[in-house]
């Protein structure tokens, strides 16, 4: 299936050119029998039906005025629910019998707007033709008359749609391409061996593994920009701004562009965080699919880290106050958190007692039903 690349977005060809002018043929034989002894005027809707305008009034075999309008509802990949009318009809309409060429009605929000201005006029009367149709995005009671293609409510591109102004010259229409990732929000308090299951699920998974603490450590031992920053802050014992750790985390993302998707592990830690997370991977199309915690019982946490702390060499793992205040710390961050993504349906909590495999099997069980 051929893609192509606008702006920061990927998009693939969903329909092709010759199924479009199949569509542009299918509404000219109904609007040639309906206006046959008409004179319409065929009122375009600027800037993206000026294509779908141009190759039906070529196709229209009586006599016909051509007229245009232009309204403002799309910013990117988001529409408005206000619409500015950027340029008005010319000449009147009024008393005439009009019909408007859209490129795509969705929302309807546009049509809404020029069906006000129509009545305004007081044309004799008016219908609706547009090239694609999302049905499951209408929302507006009014009738559209002569429809293209029905599609799916995807962002679509080609043939006078656009992506913040490019791809309105494609022949054929293409639709975003969602990448099928799997970003994963790995958590588990301290002994619960959440970097064992971490280096399973990375291989499983031909995942990512990005660890905040790796990261930053990378950064400031090579002396980045972004390391340098960062020890800044850290050298006058003040927390490092989320702005950097984000930075940091882009530009591990942003080095692997064909992945296959991340496990993010120590961050984020806050709402805000998980905020700006969230809108980095929006960024890439793309999301955290689900929040995993491994839960194991406090005991058996105090227990493992002392027993690591005989070989690990590390004094938090060799002082049961310190182990049950780290315990502690890792619960306050994660309750926030929990809360966070359980709105959203993705928080899951997985058994982190038994063997590797076992408890990789349990993770696995999550991450396959994503």
């Amino acid at each position: 299936m051929k893609t192509i690349q606008l702006h920061d977005l990927t998009f693939e060809q969903c329909i092709s050119n010759t199924e479009v002018q199949q569509a542009v043929n299918g509404v000219a034989v109904l609007i040639n029998d309906e206006y046959k002894d008409k004179r319409p005027v065929f009122l375009t809707v600027l800037n993206g039906a000026f294509l779908f305008a141009s190759e039906l009034i070529k196709k229209f075999d009586c006599e016909c005025e051509m007229s245009f309008i232009k309204v403002a509802s799309y910013d990117g990949l988001e529409q408005s629910d206000e619409i500015f009318t950027v340029m008005g009809a010319e000449p009147s309409l009024k008393g005439r019998d009009v019909v408007v060429i859209e490129d795509i009605v969705d929302s309807g929000n546009t049509i809404e707007t020029i069906i006000q201005i129509l009545e305004q006029e007081e044309v004799a009367s008016f219908k609706i033709a547009t090239l694609f149709y999302k049905p499951e995005a209408y929302t507006k009671p009014y009738t559209i008359d002569y429809i293209g293609l029905e599609i799916a409510n995807d962002f679509v591109v080609g043939f006078g749609l656009d992506y913040k102004g490019l791809g309105r010259n494609l022949t054929a229409i293409y639709k975003l391409k969602q990448p099928h990732m799997k970003n994963l929000v790995l958590f588990g308090p301290p002994g619960a061996g959440k970097g064992t299951q971490a280096d399973v699920l990375k291989e499983k998974y031909d995942l990512v593994h990005i660890s905040t603490g790796d990261v930053f450590r990378y950064n400031i031992k090579n002396a980045t920009e972004l390391g340098t920053l960062a020890k800044s802050y850290m050298d006058k014992g003040q927390l490092v701004p989320d702005t950097v750790t984000i930075d940091m985390l882009n530009a591990e993302v942003e080095k692997n562009p064909n992945a296959n998707g991340f496990i993010f592990d120590g961050f984020p830690r806050t709402e805000a965080q998980a905020e700006a997370l969230a809108t980095l991977l929006a960024s890439k199309s793309t999301e955290v699919a689900a929040m995993v915690a491994l839960e194991v019982d406090d005991e058996v946490l105090v227990q493992r880290l002392l027993e690591r702390g005989k070989t690990s060499g590390r004094a938090d793992d060799a002082d049961e106050a310190v182990i049950r205040n780290r315990i502690k710390v890792y619960y306050a961050e994660t309750a926030i958190l929990k809360g966070y993504y359980e709105k959203q349906n993705k928080y899951f909590g997985v058994n982190g007692v038994g063997s590797v495999e076992e408890i990789t099997a349990r993770l696995s069980t999550v991450i396959d039903a994503l």
